[in-house]
């Protein structure tokens, strides 16, 4: 397996680039008591170059999220009696799916039955490009012959005690030993997946080639900030980037908009929106060290 060193480059717009040329990401997300995963995953779509972003949210929390994205599209969506997303909703988000270049599913879900019984049903139909984190990868646990039914490519995010569920491993210990040769087992003979390993060091991996990140700090380790990049990676692929890349260059960018935010504010106050805030310098130093 080919070890990845250089980063992809961005390429500098047309003068004559329209939205239109630059990617649609539609995002599954949220749930009550957890719009703000949503809010996050969307903005860092949009900060991370896609030209039309959409959150699919629950609908009695739409006026929520609604007031809190200003320049995301939001669609709302059949809701179970927590406030979660219904089965219900199965046919809608397909049909509106197919408008979109990408989709992310996960942040701030919850882990109800229902709701992670849409999710599977969605990884098996979908037609696609997913992105998958969180409680997306919580339901893809409970089934985890799910990623062999998947029609296009999945690009999946877990940390490590995400990935001690999917495999049933009962100790994170047993992952944080053994990152690379897990990543391995996980991926292998899987062609239509892309792993992302989260920690320190974060691993991308797939069937052919992996990549070790080394860029980011501990200050990153707060709720959030897995969301921001989600919605970092789902924007990628719009732009160009096969899914490797967008893996590879999201990670990249995520650790390096956290080190910015280091810079200013230190380790112990940083929060994910730090990390969502320091996105376009991010993305500004590392189009300039390419051009």
């Amino acid at each position: 397996m080919q070890q990845i060193i250089n980063i992809p480059k961005i390429p500098p717009r047309k003068s004559d680039s329209h939205k239109g040329n630059f990617g649609r990401v539609f995002v599954l997300a949220g749930s009550y008591g957890m719009t703000g995963a949503a809010c996050l995953c969307s903005k860092a779509a949009l900060r991370s170059g896609a030209g039309l972003v959409t959150l699919g949210i629950p609908e009695s929390l739409h006026g929520i999220v609604a007031a809190k994205l200003t320049c995301v599209m939001t669609h709302p969506l059949p809701e179970t009696h927590l406030k979660t997303f219904s089965d219900m909703g199965r046919q809608d988000i397909l049909d509106f799916a197919h408008r979109f270049d990408v989709v992310a599913i996960g942040p701030g879900l919850s882990q109800y039955t229902e709701t992670k019984r849409l999710i599977l049903w969605l990884l098996q139909n979908l037609e696609r490009p997913i992105v998958l984190d969180a409680d997306g990868i919580n339901a893809l646990a409970d089934d985890i012959s799910t990623l062999d039914k998947i029609k296009e490519h999945i690009i999946i995010t877990p940390h490590p005690g995400e990935m001690a569920r999917l495999l049933n491993v009962s100790s994170v210990k047993e992952i944080q030993s053994h990152r690379k040769e897990i990543a391995e087992r996980f991926i292998q003979s899987r062609n239509n997946v892309t792993l992302v390993l989260k920690g320190s060091n974060t691993i991308v991996m797939n069937n052919e080639k992996y990549y070790v990140n080394t860029t980011g700090n501990p200050g990153m380790a707060t709720a959030g900030s897995g969301d921001v990049l989600t919605g970092m990676i789902a924007a990628l692929p719009g732009q160009g980037f096969s899914p490797f890349e967008a893996a590879q260059l999201g990670v990249y960018l995520h650790g390096m908009a956290g080190d910015y935010a280091k810079e200013t504010i230190g380790e112990i106050s940083m929060i994910a929106s730090d990390i969502l805030d320091n996105l376009p310098k991010a993305f500004f130093s590392h189009l300039q060290k390419n051009t």
